[in-house]
């Protein structure tokens, strides 16, 4: 899991004097970035203070001084987001076992509301498939049976499958792109989370297994997931490009429920090809429901 210093520093060493407006007459400089006594200043902060920020006292930090530093580094709204997060870390307990995932019955009855002709999935705060309709599965995953998410211990995990997984990996034309938007919503989530033991598990299970992962977990970015393309090489109906979007429930804020659209004509007659095949394939009962 990232520390709240080290997600300063990094930013820190993004930022340029003359990004800044900051004049350095051609000296030589030893950082890629701001030093810190140029950064302390910028924020209204002394240079010792700022120093025992970065490395890891957070728990003196105010609003004020978090939004100070936020500015000066040119944080957008979710990395400001994620440095409120990290700061606050530093004084909450160590990992603990987090309760069992169960989708809301409210975001379970808007999935079945859509149907069989719109592939949608609901998904965890770590990127678990906690429900899918017949079709969201087989647009994203049907190689996995459709009711490994009724049971916690088999229920397929996006991050897991989207570096583990080769078939997985295959499907997406845009995998370089969506890899990085899935690691960067993993650092966001997790400093939301500083506790959740899965989700350090998790993360480092991928650092230790993929090494496309653990380059871009190094990089640092950190995002928002909630709309984007993403352009398939479909085993069954060939290219497909559709638009997520991501629908947020007041019932469950940790949960999300992901729909699937096409973007254009040829896509949208291979989802109905999916839609005709999976209505043939399996009856009436279009939805995974959870007891």
């Amino acid at each position: 899991m990232e520390g709240f210093g080290a997600f300063l520093k990094s930013r820190r060493d993004r930022v340029t004097p003359a990004e800044i407006g900051l004049r350095t007459f051609g000296t030589a400089r030893r950082v890629p970035g701001l030093r810190r006594e140029e950064l302390a200043q910028l924020a209204g902060v002394s240079a010792g203070y700022y120093t025992r920020l970065e490395q890891g006292q957070a728990e003196t930090a105010s609003k004020q001084v978090l939004d100070a530093l936020a500015r000066v580094l040119r944080l957008d709204r979710i990395e400001t987001v994620h440095l409120h997060n990290l700061a606050q870390r530093s004084a909450r307990p160590g990992l603990s076992e987090p309760p069992r995932e169960e989708p809301h019955p409210r975001v379970l009855a808007l999935l079945e509301s859509l149907g069989d002709a719109t592939p949608a999935i609901v998904l965890g705060r770590r990127g678990d498939v906690l429900a899918w309709n017949r079709l969201g599965h087989a647009l994203i995953a049907e190689h996995v049976a459709f009711d490994a998410p009724q049971e916690p211990t088999r229920r397929p995990s996006v991050p897991r499958m989207f570096f583990l997984d080769p078939l997985t990996r295959d499907l997406y034309r845009n995998w370089d792109e969506l890899a990085r938007v899935h690691v960067a919503y993993l650092r966001l989530t997790a400093g939301r989370f500083p506790t959740d033991a899965r989700l350090a598990e998790l993360i480092g299970e991928l650092t230790m297994r993929s090494d496309e992962f653990a380059m871009m977990w190094t990089v640092g970015e950190v995002a928002d997931c909630t709309v984007g393309t993403m352009r398939l090489r479909h085993p069954t109906v060939g290219a497909v490009s559709v638009d997520y979007q991501v629908w947020l429930q007041p019932d469950s804020p940790d949960h999300r429920l992901e729909i699937y659209t096409p973007n254009d004509s040829g896509s949208a007659d291979a989802v109905r090809i999916l839609t005709h095949q999976s209505r043939r394939d399996t009856g009436p009962d279009s939805v995974r429901r959870h007891n």
